[in-house]
């Protein structure tokens, strides 16, 4: 008996035997991103640089007038720029700018040449280190002597500062990946928009689950994140539902392509701009410019808030988050049901639930 022939269409779609143009193009598609990822990443970390880290100056008590805002305009004279000095009234209104993270750090100006630099430890040790190494070098050139003091420490089981980068980083992968799967398993665009309904519906069940998960695991079984548990959990949820709603968009729209777009946005770009092992001063422009809009970068910015600066800045971070939900949302539910495109495979009528 003679062998089945493959039909001349499909043989017409491979440019090898087996290999078929689709195939072809998702594996460069695949290549493009790696290299993107390499290039993202090298490009973020290769070589951190102070870039105008906002910094609060105090005169010492019996220091002529205008002394604190002689010292600022100095200090943002030096070469490269490394830092952003404004003069404030008193110690206690820098510390005040500090934790509300409307500065980096304070200088000081003390009796004798005897200085102190007040950091936050909880805002990224990159940051912190970074300072004193700047300071360090402008006292050693005026002969003066510097002690640097962390004022708003991260726990003692958060080295660094870096596990609300790691627990903002699950939440979005989570939320990532959730969406995904439910795509590859049951079709990325829903037959009907109350199809789509239920899709998110589940997506917000899961972003509850993992919201509260994640907490679990940083805060009492690894004791390396505190802050308030249920404001962590929401935010968390808020994170996750955010991504996978967002994710569930492009691939209503896109089909696969869209799972590849998700990665270079939350992946590629969003981790090595989201402030975790160099926070925004010391990143180049172009990554400092984006981290805040992205989901990773709002995310980490909100879990500091919350549990180490009494919720400052989590105000900012929340509408990122809230304005990748809602457009996740409407994208989604205007895709479920419309014509089906060759490129995006709609849902099929199986078990699967969602």
């Amino acid at each position: 008996m003679a062998s089945a022939q493959p039909a001349p269409e499909a043989t017409r779609r491979e440019l090898l035997p087996g290999v078929t143009r689709r195939a072809a193009l998702l594996v460069v598609a695949v290549l493009l991103l790696q290299l993107g990822f390499v290039l993202s990443y090298v490009g973020a970390f290769h070589d951190p640089e102070a870039r105008r880290i906002p910094v609060a100056v105090v005169a010492a008590p019996d220091a002529p007038a205008g002394t604190a805002q002689s010292v600022a305009g100095q200090l943002d004279a030096i070469d490269g720029a490394p830092l952003d000095a404004q003069a404030v009234t008193d110690e206690d209104d820098g510390r005040r700018l500090l934790r509300e993270r409307q500065v980096d750090g304070v200088f000081v100006l003390g009796p004798g040449g005897a200085d102190r630099l007040l950091v936050s430890g909880a805002e990224g040790g990159a940051v912190s280190t970074a300072l004193t190494e700047v300071f360090g070098r402008v006292e050693e050139s005026q002969q003066r002597t510097l002690t640097t003091e962390d004022v708003l420490p991260a726990g003692p089981g958060d080295a660094r500062g870096l596990s609300a980068f790691y627990l903002a980083v699950g939440w979005v992968v989570g939320g990532n990946l959730v969406a995904s799967i439910i795509s590859i398993s049951a079709g990325s665009r829903p037959l009907t928009r109350q199809r789509g309904v239920v899709r998110l519906g589940a997506l917000a069940v899961y972003a509850v689950a993992s919201g509260l998960g994640g907490v679990l695991v940083a805060g009492p079984l690894l004791d390396a994140l505190e802050g308030p548990l249920l404001p962590l959990a929401a935010f968390g949820a808020l994170l996750v539902f955010s991504v996978g709603a967002f994710t569930t968009a492009l691939q209503v729209w896109t089909g696969t392509i869209g799972i590849g777009v998700a990665i270079l946005l939350f992946v590629v770009l969003g981790n090595p701009s989201a402030g975790g092992a160099y926070p925004a001063p010391l990143l180049p422009p172009f990554w400092a410019a984006i981290g805040p809009w992205l989901p990773p970068g709002a995310g980490t910015s909100g879990v500091r808030g919350i549990a180490y600066f009494d919720g400052a800045g989590v105000g900012q971070a929340a509408l990122v988050i809230v304005a990748y939900a809602v457009v996740g949302i409407v994208a989604t539910l205007l895709g479920s049901g419309r014509h089906r495109a060759a490129d995006a495979p709609a849902e099929r009528l199986d078990p699967v639930p969602a």
